[in-house]
């Protein structure tokens, strides 16, 4: 199913990435609409598959995940059967926050998010006993600039 997305859309995207635990009543305030019109464009965007899965975004460093890692992954196997038991191993484990397929000289980068050194090292040790990968390379991030997951709407 295809949606057409207007303006009126566009704004109340805009209110539920901000905050999407906000009542209908406050979405249609700002969007200068009222709760029906608003309910319906909701519904259909989520039947159209443009409104995924909703969520709480939690503070990691907070619930002492205080190791953010990015991992970049050569392999020399590239048939169906490695791949998908490298997909396995990736979404068997919690840590693995963000998984992509890449071009160019890296084959994936993971995101992954952990207690500190030790837990990226058991981390690093199982991925490796269940897949066999070429080079793997850990990028530790020193500060978080930046996070969203909000769409430049």
């Amino acid at each position: 199913m295809s949606v057409r997305i207007d303006e009126m859309d566009r704004k109340i995207l805009r209110s539920l990435q901000a905050d999407a635990a906000q009542s209908l009543d406050d979405i249609a305030k700002s969007v200068g609409s009222s709760k029906t019109p608003v309910w319906n464009r909701i519904r259909k965007m989520r039947e159209a598959g443009v409104i995924g899965q909703q969520t709480v975004i939690l503070d990691a460093e907070a619930l002492g995940f205080e190791a953010c890692f990015f991992v970049l992954i050569r392999t020399s196997e590239h048939d169906a059967d490695w791949q998908q038991r490298f997909l396995k191993a990736l979404l068997s484990r919690d840590e693995v926050q963000e998984a992509h397929r890449l071009a160019g000289d890296i084959d994936y980068i993971l995101k992954v998010r952990v207690q500190n050194a030790h837990a990226y090292d058991v981390f690093y040790q199982a991925l490796i006993a269940e897949v066999r990968v070429f080079n793997v390379t850990a990028l530790l991030s020193m500060e978080e600039i930046k996070s969203t997951v909000a769409l430049p709407l």
